[in-house]
């Protein structure tokens, strides 16, 4: 943890909805002009994307489990270092994974399912904002959170989970839906091994709830809508960011309290909350940077 050069990690699933959060940070960074370098979790995969179909392939064939959810399928002691080499010098390196012919080609002409070089972080940003998959992963090899300042999981119940990844992966990634359901299934033993550990690491975690039938997530037609759903907020330890519970219910409509550490909002104020609740974190960690 740093004053001088802040880490934030948003950390979830695929399909988790982590994109939200990281457009609600955006949306404040400019109001509050702050200068974020950012650190997509997709280019500390250690493999492009023929290398990962070859060893997947390799690995059902000998009965083992491997996905991109994998221990062994990222660069975390890397993604560890930059954390921790950022925040005692404010830089580090970095790079891109290229999802599309459109970002290759804004990105320099790399083709898709491969990454960018890597290059240093250019000095004099305010803070590092990671978002991915792994920004919370501890364990005997690597201890990534305790280079973070403030680490927030994205985690909706799993079968909204699966929905959003299934219609956004047919949608905006050209999958057929069989394929992502295939996807869902072979990543299943490394999303509770990998992913769900994190979030008992994690400050502060978003878990949305529908309030529609979504027992049987591979047929569903749509996304549950924000109004259809609710959201639980849960604060890891509400003192570390002097959580004022009752501002957030006075200011959030038809929210409320479920546990001593929990508020529950409507879906349709998600982002609000998320506003209310990050702005005075980003300006204590300004004020105490400047301070630094």
């Amino acid at each position: 943890m740093s004053k001088k050069h802040p880490v934030i990690a948003v950390t979830g699933s695929s399909g988790a909805g982590t994109t939200t959060v990281k457009q609600a940070f955006e949306r404040l960074f400019f109001r509050l002009n702050i200068n974020p370098a950012v650190v997509e979790g997709d280019s500390f995969h250690r493999y492009d994307r023929e290398e990962m179909r070859a060893l997947i392939a390799k690995a059902q064939a000998e009965g083992r489990h491997f996905s991109h959810f994998s221990i062994e399928a990222n660069l975390l002691k890397e993604l560890e270092y930059l954390f921790r080499q950022y925040s005692e010098t404010g830089t580090g390196k970095r790079r891109y994974y290229i999802h599309n012919e459109e970002e290759g080609q804004r990105l320099g002409g790399y083709k898709p399912g491969t990454f960018t070089p890597w290059i240093d972080i250019p000095e004099g940003t305010d803070l590092l904002f990671y978002e991915g998959l792994h920004g919370a992963v501890k364990n005997e090899f690597v201890d990534i959170p305790r280079y973070a300042d403030l680490l927030v999981g994205v985690v909706p119940i799993v079968n909204l989970e699966w929905i959003q990844k299934i219609h956004r992966d047919t949608a905006e990634r050209g999958y057929k839906p069989e394929d992502v359901t295939d996807t869902i299934l072979r990543r299943m033993y490394d999303y509770v091994k990998v992913i769900t550990p994190q979030f008992s690491q994690t400050d502060i975690n978003f878990q949305r709830v529908p309030l529609v039938d979504t027992s049987n997530p591979f047929i569903a037609r749509d996304i549950p809508s924000p109004d259809e759903s609710l959201v639980i907020i849960r604060f890891k330890n509400p003192r570390k960011f002097n959580v004022d519970f009752q501002n957030l219910l006075a200011m959030i409509k038809d929210s409320f309290m479920s546990r001593y550490n929990s508020i529950v909002v409507p879906g349709g104020k998600m982002g609000l909350a998320m506003e209310i609740i990050f702005r005075p974190i980003l300006e204590r960690m300004m004020e105490e940077k400047k301070s630094a």
